[in-house]
């Protein structure tokens, strides 16, 4: 199998593993704040088709195949009014995806710390099991950050109406609802270099920082 294949498929597994994790952190976190829309739904769950969305599945696929990888899964579906406190608890809700990723990237760190020389193949390259848990590091960091972005429909969007100011949320709100959708495909589409610049330092930060020292 060519080296191409092999990464492709390893990107994928990991985006799908994180993506489900990611979506049903959401739905768990809800669930447990009060609000049963995502029960109801069927989403908490970490069986990948409750959550896997068909377009940015296929999305996922063909970008996987490019490079980089980028998808989504079906948005959980929350209904505030089920909330205690709706607009804080819509922000722990939100922030549940992100911290799933970056718990993702510390469990997949920690096996890499154990794995020894099932790092390594015959020839003393990276085997693939050692490109998929490095993957795991790398993948799911990137997604942590990259969904703290404060655009809309990122999960960003909803910590940062959670800590502004009343007044303040309100006109953040009404601006993502208008413009939000156009500044977050210009980021995906046109200005890439700029959404690495903004997201590429502290990912390449704590993956050192969660890999320093291990022994591959």
């Amino acid at each position: 199998m060519s080296g191409d294949i092999v990464q492709f498929i390893i990107r994928m597994a990991v985006l799908v593993l994180a993506i489900t994790v990611h979506e049903f952190a959401h739905a768990f976190s809800a669930d447990r704040l009060g609000d049963d829309t995502p029960r109801r739904q069927g989403r908490v769950s970490l069986l990948p088709p409750d959550h896997l969305d068909p377009l940015g599945t296929v999305m996922m696929a063909v970008s996987s195949w490019f490079g980089f990888g980028i998808g989504w899964g079906k948005p959980v579906l929350t209904n505030p009014n089920n909330f205690r406190n709706p607009r804080r608890d819509q922000g722990i809700v939100a922030v549940a995806g992100p911290a799933s990723n970056l718990i993702q990237a510390v469990v997949f760190a920690l096996v890499v710390r154990v794995a020894g020389s099932a790092m390594r193949d015959e020839s003393g390259f990276i085997s693939t099991f050692g490109l998929f848990l490095l993957s795991g590091v790398t993948i799911n960091l990137a997604l942590a950050f990259f969904n703290l972005l404060p655009v809309t429909p990122l999960d960003g969007s909803w910590v940062t109406t959670a800590l502004l100011p009343h007044s303040l949320a309100a006109r953040y709100q009404m601006w993502m609802s208008r413009y939000g959708a156009i500044v977050f495909l210009l980021l995906i589409f046109v200005f890439r270099d700029f959404l690495g610049a903004v997201i590429g330092p502290p990912v390449y930060y704590l993956e050192g920082l969660l890999l320093h020292g291990a022994n591959f």
